[in-house]
Formats: C-alpha cells, structure tokens, sequence
C-alpha cells in the first residue's frame, strides 16, 4: 500500500466528490483490470457503492472515522451529544490522509490557483512525481 493514487480527476467545486467517483474509479479499473476492492469515507455510502459494483464489479467498502456517530440525535435538555475520546488510527484510512499530506506540501496545490481543470491536473501529476523522485533518491 504505497498511497499513490491510480487516477485522478479534477472537478469543479460545485460538484460532490461522490458524484465524480463513478468517473475515477471506472479509469483506475480499466487501467488496473485486478482491481476488486476499494475503500471509500463515508461520503461515498450509498447510491455510489452501488454503481460502483454495477459499473465495474468491485466492492466500495466504506471506512468510518472512529468518531462516527449519529449526527442527526434528538438530545434532551442538558444532555450531550457523544464525542470522540482522543486519537484512534482507522484501518485504511490513514493511507489517502498521508496522500493528502505529501501533496499538501506543495504549494502550488494548497491553493486554487489555476486557471483550467488542465493545469491543476498537470500540477498534481508534477507533484507526485517529484515525491517519486525524492522516494528513490534520485534527486
């Protein structure tokens, strides 16, 4: 499990994530034929699992944060809602939160700073690269 992604899209921010899923798995699956299993936050829970299954034969399986529980909880007065007690590591999900992190590190893409869906696709590509690099130290 390196953490490098297998495909990546760019997609306007007025466009859920769950809704371009679909897109970048379907690329990675005809890239990866083997590919079979997946892992996905629970903002992909639902009609997403299904089409995924349907549209490439592969299972989404979703990972919860540890301090998921039931947003929507009718309290009664003076009572609280339940917490997340410190720090738990969540099987699988700490690979795409370490993605996230090194490119993180490149400025370029902690802003929006493109013009074009292009560029910030060409600047998340040059980014991994340089990780890669860095990775086998060639430089």
């Amino acid at each position: 499990m390196t953490g490098f992604p297998l495909a990546v899209r760019i997609q306007p921010a007025n466009r859920q994530d769950r809704d371009g899923a679909l897109e970048v798995i379907e690329a990675a699956h005809a890239r990866y034929e083997t590919l079979k299993h997946l892992w996905a936050d629970g903002g992909y829970a639902g009609r997403c699992e299904f089409a995924v299954k349907e549209a490439t034969g592969c299972t989404l399986e979703i990972v919860r944060r540890s301090d998921d529980v039931a947003r929507e909880v009718w309290l009664q007065p003076g009572q609280e809602a339940p917490a997340a007690e410190g720090f738990k590591l969540v099987k699988w999900r700490w690979i795409i939160e370490r993605t996230f992190g090194w490119l993180g590190r490149y400025r370029r893409l902690s802003k929006d700073y493109e013009q074009s869906p292009a560029s910030s696709m060409a600047w998340v590509r040059v980014a991994l690269i340089a990780i890669l690099v860095h990775r086998f130290g060639v430089a």
